[in-house]
């Protein structure tokens, strides 16, 4: 089937440039312009991450994240093995330390079997060795479909496969205005005007920006949240073979600070999750006056620090202090020691918040007659992408 129907996608991280690709896909005659305001795309969320594959453990069933985190782990997974993209499926182990997060286990177990994870399996203490020598616990739940993958190649070859099938990538494109004019979209960038019949917006930590551009109410607003890494030193990599994760807090949408191999090689620890002061505040002393402004004046940032003191004071001093940092993780591999970790990365994580301070824990997607707005797609939006931009697709009325 083929349409003739153009597209304006702004924002040219996985998600959106998963979707023009299943749109050109789906549409071969589409005419489609995607739009990064960055010199190159994946610049943000896309490719400052932990590099993981997720297959949907914790996510409750039936939602979004569910359905398409398995989908999304499987589909990728065949994307990486056709394009001989970097990757491997190493399984994943999720540790519980005390009693209370042992009972959390069950349910996990309970939400992956339903979610149709295959191969799970809660192990206790003798097993968990096995898999990982180093790793402390009273039980956990082997994840075998979990991996790790390199998403700047995935970025860089979807790029490449839209291009070859006639879609557009225009870099350094940042929108300053929208306009609905008779039926289609214009849309204002420092290099030039763009049109199209239906826009899609894509802009992860700038989304609600750019839906307020197009006329939409900010009844969430995007908060972000900085993620900082450690690099385990060479010595203390045998340490950990694969990925361990602590059992999450039920309350927080975070998973906790945890241990990955990377692709490239080596061993990534954390992220933490601190405020940032920059909607692309990767370092702490970043500062954005205007994102600043924004944050500050909106009342759900207040109410939610009220709800949760002890986890935002826990996670600014982990922040702070890499022996606090190292205490973390500790709890996973007790043999870790501060002077194993060095400083690594950082990614900020685009977190819709409504006004009354909840924190949006589903992908979110505001649908209208010319436009689509993903409002929140944080994490396992890498992993899911190629299945969030076969669901976009099929919201598109053609």
């Amino acid at each position: 089937m083929g349409t003739r129907k153009t597209f304006l996608i702004i924002g040219g991280g996985l998600v959106g440039l998963a979707t023009a690709y299943r749109l050109l896909e789906r549409f071969p005659l589409a005419r489609i312009t995607l739009l990064e305001k960055e010199e190159q795309v994946g610049a943000h969320q896309s490719t400052h991450n932990s590099g993981v594959l997720h297959a949907g453990l914790y996510y409750k069933p039936g939602s979004n994240k569910a359905k398409l985190a398995v989908a999304g782990i499987r589909q990728m997974t065949r994307f990486c093995r056709s394009e001989g993209i970097a990757h491997e499926i190493c399984g994943k182990l999720v540790v519980a330390v005390t009693p209370e997060e042992q009972s959390r286990l069950d349910e996990l177990l309970r939400r992956g079997t339903a979610n149709g994870l295959q191969g799970l399996r809660k192990i206790d203490m003798a097993e968990m060795r096995k898999i990982e020598p180093h790793v402390n616990g009273l039980a956990a739940i082997h994840v075998p479909e979990e991996g790790i993958v390199d998403y700047r190649q995935v970025c860089d070859r979807l790029a490449l496969r839209i291009q070859e099938r006639g879609g557009r990538i225009v870099t350094g494109a940042k929108v300053e205005r929208l306009e609905r004019k008779a039926s289609a979209w214009v849309a204002t960038t420092a290099i030039a005007e763009f049109n199209a019949d239906y826009l899609i917006n894509c802009a992860g930590l700038q989304c609600d920006l750019v839906a307020k551009l197009a006329g939409e109410p900010r009844d969430l607003r995007i908060v972000p949240f900085r993620g900082e890494y450690y690099h385990l030193s060479p010595t203390a990599q045998p340490l950990v073979k694969n990925l361990i994760y602590p059992v999450p807090n039920p309350q927080f949408p975070f998973l906790g600070v945890h241990f990955t191999r990377m692709i490239q090689g080596g061993v990534e620890a954390g992220p933490n999750a601190v405020l940032a002061f920059a909607r692309e505040g990767y370092q702490l002393t970043k500062f954005d006056l205007r994102d600043m402004q924004d944050m500050l004046f909106f009342p759900g940032l207040w109410r939610f620090l009220r709800k949760y003191p002890a986890m935002a004071c826990s996670e600014l001093i982990q922040s702070f202090s890499k022996e606090h940092f190292c205490k973390a993780l500790q709890r996973l591999v007790p043999d870790i020691s501060a002077a194993d970790l060095t400083p690594g990365g950082s990614g900020v994580r685009a977190q819709a918040m409504k006004p009354n301070g909840d924190l949006v824990d589903d992908f979110h997607l505001l649908i209208r007659q010319n436009a689509l707005h993903v409002l929140n797609a944080p994490s396992p939006a890498a992993t899911a992408s190629l299945a969030i931009g076969e669901y976009i697709v099929n919201c598109v009325p053609i």
